[in-house]
Protein backbone atom coordinates (compact mmCIF):
# COMPACT_ATOMS: atom_id res chain seq x y z
CA UNK A 1 0.00 0.00 0.00
CA UNK A 2 2.53 2.41 0.83
CA UNK A 3 4.23 1.99 -2.21
CA UNK A 4 1.38 2.22 -4.22
CA UNK A 5 1.23 5.84 -2.15
CA UNK A 6 4.15 6.92 -2.90
CA UNK A 7 3.60 6.06 -7.22
CA UNK A 8 0.26 8.12 -6.66
CA UNK A 9 1.82 11.74 -7.52
CA UNK A 10 4.13 10.31 -10.25
CA UNK A 11 1.15 9.27 -12.21
CA UNK A 12 -0.75 12.46 -11.67
CA UNK A 13 2.17 14.63 -13.35
CA UNK A 14 1.35 13.26 -17.04
CA UNK A 15 -2.36 14.24 -16.09
CA UNK A 16 -1.19 17.61 -14.86
CA UNK A 17 0.82 18.28 -17.82
CA UNK A 18 -1.86 17.64 -20.30
CA UNK A 19 -4.75 19.54 -18.61
CA UNK A 20 -1.60 22.34 -17.95
CA UNK A 21 -1.13 22.42 -22.03
CA UNK A 22 -4.94 22.17 -22.22
CA UNK A 23 -5.53 25.42 -20.84
CA UNK A 24 -3.29 27.26 -22.70
CA UNK A 25 -4.49 25.75 -26.13
CA UNK A 26 -8.08 27.08 -24.68
CA UNK A 27 -6.42 30.72 -23.51
CA UNK A 28 -4.68 30.37 -26.78
CA UNK A 29 -8.02 30.05 -28.64
CA UNK A 30 -10.02 32.54 -26.48
CA UNK A 31 -7.35 35.25 -27.34
CA UNK A 32 -7.49 34.55 -30.87
CA UNK A 33 -11.24 34.76 -30.87
CA UNK A 34 -10.91 38.31 -29.15
CA UNK A 35 -8.40 39.43 -31.60
CA UNK A 36 -10.28 38.44 -34.67
CA UNK A 37 -13.28 40.33 -33.29
CA UNK A 38 -11.03 43.17 -32.54
CA UNK A 39 -9.26 43.35 -35.67
CA UNK A 40 -12.52 42.79 -37.75
CA UNK A 41 -14.53 46.18 -35.83
CA UNK A 42 -12.63 48.82 -38.48
CA UNK A 43 -13.61 47.14 -40.94
CA UNK A 44 -16.97 46.22 -40.39
CA UNK A 45 -17.78 50.02 -39.46
CA UNK A 46 -16.34 50.71 -42.63
CA UNK A 47 -17.87 48.19 -44.71
CA UNK A 48 -21.12 49.63 -42.93
CA UNK A 49 -21.15 52.95 -44.68
CA UNK A 50 -20.17 51.77 -47.94
CA UNK A 51 -22.75 49.05 -48.15
CA UNK A 52 -25.97 51.87 -46.90
CA UNK A 53 -24.61 53.90 -50.53
CA UNK A 54 -25.55 50.11 -52.43
CA UNK A 55 -28.74 49.63 -49.93
CA UNK A 56 -29.83 53.16 -51.55
CA UNK A 57 -28.70 52.04 -54.93
CA UNK A 58 -30.60 48.86 -54.85
CA UNK A 59 -33.98 50.38 -53.62
CA UNK A 60 -33.62 52.82 -56.59
CA UNK A 61 -33.40 50.57 -58.95
CA UNK A 62 -36.56 48.87 -57.67
CA UNK A 63 -35.00 45.98 -55.48
CA UNK A 64 -37.24 44.96 -52.63
CA UNK A 65 -34.98 45.82 -49.43
CA UNK A 66 -34.72 42.34 -48.77
CA UNK A 67 -33.14 41.29 -52.16
CA UNK A 68 -30.61 43.79 -51.29
CA UNK A 69 -29.84 42.23 -48.12
CA UNK A 70 -29.67 38.80 -49.41
CA UNK A 71 -27.31 40.02 -52.13
CA UNK A 72 -25.27 41.66 -49.51
CA UNK A 73 -25.10 38.30 -47.42
CA UNK A 74 -24.53 36.03 -49.63
CA UNK A 75 -22.31 37.91 -52.12
CA UNK A 76 -19.50 39.99 -49.66
CA UNK A 77 -17.94 41.93 -52.77
CA UNK A 78 -18.44 45.93 -53.29
CA UNK A 79 -17.04 46.45 -56.55
CA UNK A 80 -18.79 43.23 -57.84
CA UNK A 81 -22.39 43.50 -56.12
CA UNK A 82 -22.46 47.83 -57.60
CA UNK A 83 -21.42 46.26 -60.81
CA UNK A 84 -23.65 43.39 -60.96
CA UNK A 85 -26.58 45.17 -59.39
CA UNK A 86 -26.05 47.86 -62.49
CA UNK A 87 -26.09 45.74 -65.11
CA UNK A 88 -29.39 43.99 -63.33
CA UNK A 89 -30.94 47.22 -64.00
CA UNK A 90 -30.16 47.84 -67.33
CA UNK A 91 -31.65 44.28 -68.22
CA UNK A 92 -28.18 42.65 -69.92
CA UNK A 93 -27.58 39.31 -70.65
CA UNK A 94 -26.92 36.24 -67.70
CA UNK A 95 -23.45 35.73 -69.82
CA UNK A 96 -22.55 39.55 -69.30
CA UNK A 97 -23.64 39.64 -65.68
CA UNK A 98 -21.74 36.50 -64.77
CA UNK A 99 -17.93 37.37 -66.78
CA UNK A 100 -18.55 40.77 -65.70
CA UNK A 101 -18.78 40.29 -61.89
CA UNK A 102 -15.90 37.11 -62.66
CA UNK A 103 -13.44 39.68 -63.77
CA UNK A 104 -14.22 41.96 -60.99
CA UNK A 105 -14.00 39.32 -58.28
CA UNK A 106 -10.73 37.41 -59.52
CA UNK A 107 -8.29 39.20 -57.26
CA UNK A 108 -9.88 36.93 -54.37
CA UNK A 109 -9.12 33.87 -55.88
CA UNK A 110 -5.21 34.93 -55.45
CA UNK A 111 -6.35 36.35 -52.19
CA UNK A 112 -7.73 33.20 -50.93
CA UNK A 113 -4.68 30.79 -52.93
CA UNK A 114 -1.83 32.92 -50.80
CA UNK A 115 -4.19 33.30 -47.67
CA UNK A 116 -4.01 29.38 -47.19
CA UNK A 117 -0.16 29.06 -47.37
CA UNK A 118 -0.67 31.01 -43.64
CA UNK A 119 -3.11 28.70 -42.10
CA UNK A 120 -2.34 26.15 -39.71
CA UNK A 121 -2.43 22.76 -41.22
CA UNK A 122 -5.17 21.61 -38.70
CA UNK A 123 -7.25 24.03 -39.87
CA UNK A 124 -10.23 21.98 -41.90
CA UNK A 125 -11.67 22.12 -45.32
CA UNK A 126 -15.03 23.64 -44.34
CA UNK A 127 -13.29 26.04 -42.56
CA UNK A 128 -11.32 27.39 -45.15
CA UNK A 129 -14.51 27.13 -47.83
CA UNK A 130 -16.13 29.40 -44.86
CA UNK A 131 -12.40 31.97 -44.80
CA UNK A 132 -12.11 31.86 -48.35
CA UNK A 133 -16.09 33.01 -48.89
CA UNK A 134 -15.17 35.82 -46.94
CA UNK A 135 -11.88 37.24 -48.21
CA UNK A 136 -11.20 40.60 -49.50
CA UNK A 137 -9.50 43.33 -49.91
CA UNK A 138 -8.99 44.50 -46.05
CA UNK A 139 -9.89 41.21 -44.43
CA UNK A 140 -6.80 39.76 -46.68
CA UNK A 141 -4.66 42.68 -45.61
CA UNK A 142 -5.42 42.43 -41.93
CA UNK A 143 -4.98 38.56 -42.36
CA UNK A 144 -1.94 38.51 -44.42
CA UNK A 145 0.07 41.28 -42.05
CA UNK A 146 -0.16 39.12 -39.13
CA UNK A 147 2.92 37.10 -37.85
CA UNK A 148 2.99 33.38 -37.75
CA UNK A 149 0.37 31.20 -39.15
CA UNK A 150 -3.53 31.88 -38.35
CA UNK A 151 -6.14 29.43 -36.55
CA UNK A 152 -9.30 29.07 -37.51
CA UNK A 153 -10.79 30.75 -34.44
CA UNK A 154 -8.68 33.78 -34.99
CA UNK A 155 -9.76 33.49 -39.15
CA UNK A 156 -13.35 32.95 -38.55
CA UNK A 157 -14.11 35.51 -35.93
CA UNK A 158 -12.00 37.85 -37.94
CA UNK A 159 -15.31 37.75 -40.72
CA UNK A 160 -18.27 38.00 -38.26
CA UNK A 161 -18.33 41.77 -37.89
CA UNK A 162 -17.39 42.76 -41.59
CA UNK A 163 -20.29 40.46 -42.13
CA UNK A 164 -22.55 42.08 -39.98
CA UNK A 165 -21.66 45.30 -41.08
CA UNK A 166 -21.84 44.53 -45.09
CA UNK A 167 -25.08 43.47 -44.77
CA UNK A 168 -26.68 45.59 -41.86
CA UNK A 169 -25.31 48.42 -43.44
CA UNK A 170 -27.49 47.40 -46.82
CA UNK A 171 -30.53 46.87 -44.95
CA UNK A 172 -30.31 50.40 -43.47
CA UNK A 173 -29.02 52.16 -46.75
CA UNK A 174 -32.06 50.53 -48.26
CA UNK A 175 -35.03 50.76 -45.37
CA UNK A 176 -33.65 54.78 -45.66
CA UNK A 177 -34.05 55.00 -48.88
CA UNK A 178 -37.74 53.83 -48.67
CA UNK A 179 -38.44 56.88 -46.41
CA UNK A 180 -35.93 59.68 -47.28
CA UNK A 181 -36.57 62.42 -50.07
CA UNK A 182 -34.84 61.80 -53.27
CA UNK A 183 -33.14 64.63 -52.66
CA UNK A 184 -31.25 63.03 -49.91
CA UNK A 185 -31.11 60.05 -51.59
CA UNK A 186 -29.25 61.61 -54.55
CA UNK A 187 -26.76 63.06 -51.76
CA UNK A 188 -26.14 60.05 -50.09
CA UNK A 189 -25.26 58.05 -53.19
CA UNK A 190 -22.18 60.36 -54.02
CA UNK A 191 -20.70 58.64 -51.02
CA UNK A 192 -20.05 55.89 -53.64
CA UNK A 193 -17.84 57.72 -55.98
CA UNK A 194 -16.28 59.03 -53.12
CA UNK A 195 -14.95 55.88 -52.13
CA UNK A 196 -14.17 54.54 -55.38
CA UNK A 197 -11.62 57.80 -55.81
CA UNK A 198 -10.51 57.31 -52.09
CA UNK A 199 -9.38 53.72 -52.73
CA UNK A 200 -7.23 54.88 -56.30
CA UNK A 201 -5.85 57.85 -55.60
CA UNK A 202 -3.79 57.45 -53.06
CA UNK A 203 -2.06 54.39 -54.90
CA UNK A 204 -2.28 55.76 -58.29
CA UNK A 205 -0.05 59.07 -56.92
CA UNK A 206 2.56 56.45 -55.76
CA UNK A 207 2.94 53.89 -58.70
CA UNK A 208 3.41 55.02 -62.53
CA UNK A 209 2.36 51.49 -63.70
CA UNK A 210 -1.06 51.58 -61.47
CA UNK A 211 -1.14 55.14 -62.98
CA UNK A 212 -0.69 53.96 -66.55
CA UNK A 213 -3.64 50.96 -66.08
CA UNK A 214 -6.11 53.51 -64.29
CA UNK A 215 -5.55 56.11 -67.52
CA UNK A 216 -6.18 53.33 -70.14
CA UNK A 217 -9.11 51.72 -68.70
CA UNK A 218 -10.65 55.22 -68.41
CA UNK A 219 -9.46 56.38 -72.32
CA UNK A 220 -11.20 52.28 -73.27
CA UNK A 221 -14.33 53.30 -71.36
CA UNK A 222 -14.84 56.80 -72.34
CA UNK A 223 -14.30 55.56 -76.02
CA UNK A 224 -16.56 52.77 -75.84
CA UNK A 225 -19.42 54.82 -74.31
CA UNK A 226 -18.37 57.92 -76.97
CA UNK A 227 -18.23 55.90 -80.10
CA UNK A 228 -20.82 55.00 -81.75
CA UNK A 229 -19.72 51.88 -83.65
CA UNK A 230 -18.96 50.07 -80.43
CA UNK A 231 -22.26 50.74 -78.71
CA UNK A 232 -22.60 46.99 -78.86
CA UNK A 233 -20.45 46.70 -76.09
CA UNK A 234 -21.68 49.37 -73.56
CA UNK A 235 -22.37 48.22 -70.49
CA UNK A 236 -20.40 44.81 -68.76
CA UNK A 237 -18.59 44.33 -72.29
CA UNK A 238 -17.24 48.09 -70.83
CA UNK A 239 -16.13 46.74 -68.05
CA UNK A 240 -15.05 43.20 -69.27
CA UNK A 241 -13.06 45.37 -72.78
CA UNK A 242 -11.26 48.06 -70.44
CA UNK A 243 -10.04 45.63 -67.76
CA UNK A 244 -8.46 43.09 -70.11
CA UNK A 245 -6.85 45.35 -72.25
CA UNK A 246 -5.71 48.01 -69.58
CA UNK A 247 -4.09 45.25 -67.25
CA UNK A 248 -2.48 43.58 -70.75
CA UNK A 249 -1.12 46.51 -71.43
CA UNK A 250 -0.19 47.18 -67.61
CA UNK A 251 1.68 44.08 -67.37
CA UNK A 252 3.34 44.56 -71.00
CA UNK A 253 4.92 47.47 -70.46
CA UNK A 254 5.81 47.09 -66.75
CA UNK A 255 6.16 43.36 -65.47
CA UNK A 256 6.64 43.20 -62.10
CA UNK A 257 10.58 41.61 -61.37
CA UNK A 258 11.19 38.89 -59.90
CA UNK A 259 12.92 39.19 -56.40
CA UNK A 260 16.81 38.77 -56.20
CA UNK A 261 17.63 36.53 -53.95
CA UNK A 262 21.69 36.58 -52.17
CA UNK A 263 22.12 33.22 -52.91
CA UNK A 264 21.54 34.49 -56.34
CA UNK A 265 23.62 37.49 -56.20
CA UNK A 266 26.18 35.65 -54.98
CA UNK A 267 26.31 32.95 -57.58
CA UNK A 268 26.22 35.45 -59.92
CA UNK A 269 29.24 37.73 -58.17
Amino acid sequence: MNSLKGMAPHMTRPAKHWQHRLGIRQNLERHGLDTGLSDGLPIGLGYFAVSFAFGLMAIEGGLPAWVATVISLTNLTSAGQFAGVQLIFTHRPLVEIALTTLLINLRYLLMSLSLSQKLEPRVGLVQRLLIGFGVTDEIYAVAISRPGMLGARYSLSLLVLPIIGWTGGTLTGAVAGSVLPASVRAALGVALYAMFVAIVMPVLRRSRPVALVVLTAIGISSLIAWAPALTGLRGGWQIIAATILASALGAFLAPLQPPVFEEDSAADG
